[in-house]
């Protein structure tokens, strides 16, 4: 008779299990998403470098130990927006926040207890670490943008820890035919302290609904983040999501995009700025599974110190979706000797009427412009600074919001000053 298998599991995993067999009776609602969700987990384990996609980003060797929940705080001092309805998040939970014209937001417990399904965004992509939020979220909201109206929001997470805590917040968006929104969320956290955030955003557009999504990371440089959103679109639906990405220490943000309605575009972007030992990865699956779809991927990494950048981005193109137009692109300057930058862009395309392609670069600046502005009397790290501003400008410079692009490259500007001077 063969030996039974038997799973080792490390400290972070069997404390996992140990903590939903405490707190599953007392999840707010979705009791068969969450127990579906831990089973999944529970059979796989966390994702280490065997696993394709996180070969880069080994979760298993990283996250050694799960710190506890983190308990409510008064929030900080966070970025305001002008002209943008706040919602305020305390470690993960919801303050409340402004009224705005067709919109409702509910608290996340509340709807999962009227029967909302989580991980609908997800389309037919499955991960570990979405998981793991689905079985454990406890707060959040859902926001539903009415029909045919527009909406302008701002989710302000403030991170404010005394100590190592683990914080899982969700938000389910659905935006109703001819719909548009705006939703910018911020992430700040205190510096010195190793919190753990695992946070899932799920867009869901109706039929020519509109959504431009900006995640700004600011977390805390001792902070693991690993955010995911998951889209799905409906026919001739329009969706434009970035982030632009300075905080943390160990991060991972992953997009998946699924086309479930015919005519659909999608836009996802990304500026990083990595120094130190920062290690950031950008993953993203691209998911055409209907016909005349198009998809525009464009990421840039700016890596200092002894940091590490790493880009995994691949579209899928189903047999039967034909007339696909995706492209995506990668671009990463090194400026220094110790960064590093891991770049793996892919295709699967089963359809034969299709136009395709991707392409990633990764090099140091150009001296020849760095002579050019030396020659005419900058020094060279304020050279150094245009050129990269310039550089993530081209990412930068696609938000639509006037306001909003100033205070992106402005961060961008003082991250640069900040190295000009150290």
């Amino acid at each position: 008779m063969a030996n039974p298998v038997v799973i080792m599991r490390n400290p972070a995993e069997t404390a996992f299990i140990e903590r939903f067999a405490a707190e599953k009776a007392s999840l707010p609602g979705a009791a068969q998403a969450r127990a579906e969700a831990f089973a999944r987990f529970e059979a796989r384990g966390l994702p280490s470098k065997r696993i394709e996609s996180y070969h880069y980003t080994d979760v298993r060797n990283l996250m050694r130990s799960v710190a506890p929940a983190a308990k409510d705080a008064v929030a900080g001092e966070t970025l305001k927006l002008e002209g943008f309805a706040r919602h305020g998040f305390s470690n993960g939970r919801w303050q409340g926040g402004d009224s705005s014209a067709g919109v409702t937001v509910q608290p996340l417990a509340d709807a999962y207890r009227e029967g909302l399904t989580p991980g609908l965004g997800m389309g037919q992509a499955s991960d570990v670490v979405v998981d793991l939020n689905t079985a454990f979220a406890r707060d959040g909201v859902v926001i539903r943008i009415a029909a045919g109206r527009h909406a302008k929001l701002h989710l302000a997470f403030s991170e404010n820890v005394g100590a190592a805590a683990s914080i899982l917040p969700r938000v389910i968006v659905e935006v109703g035919e001819g719909a548009s929104l705006m939703l910018v969320a911020t992430h700040e956290g205190t510096d010195g302290i190793a919190y753990q955030v695992n946070e899932v955003v799920e867009l869901r557009l109706g039929r020519q609904a509109k959504v431009e999504h900006i995640r700004l990371n600011l977390s805390g440089d001792k902070a693991m983040v690993l955010s995911s959103v998951a889209a799905t679109l409906g026919e001739e639906a329009e969706l434009q999501t970035m982030q632009v990405s300075l905080g943390g220490e160990v991060c991972r943000h992953q997009v998946f995009v699924t086309y479930q309605g015919e005519n659909a575009k999608a836009a996802i972007r990304g500026a990083t700025m990595l120094k130190g030992n920062q290690h950031h990865d950008s993953t993203l699956v691209v998911d055409h599974a209907v016909p005349h779809g198009e998809s525009r991927e464009l990421f840039r990494t700016v890596v200092d110190g002894s940091a590490h950048g790493v880009f995994q981005g691949k579209i899928i193109v189903r047999p039967h979706a034909q007339k696909t137009d995706g492209q995506m692109a990668s671009n990463a300057l090194l400026l220094s000797d110790d960064a590093g930058m891991s770049n793996k862009p892919e295709l699967e395309i089963f359809a034969d009427d299709v136009v395709c392609a991707h392409g990633a670069t990764c090099g140091s600046l150009d001296e020849n412009q760095l002579f050019y502005l030396q020659a005419r009397g900058l020094p060279r790290r304020i050279a150094e600074a245009l050129l990269v501003e310039a550089f993530l400008g081209e990412v930068i410079d696609t938000v639509s919001e006037e306001s909003l692009r100033e205070m992106l490259a402005g961060l961008v500007s003082d991250w640069m000053q900040a190295r000009a001077i150290s």
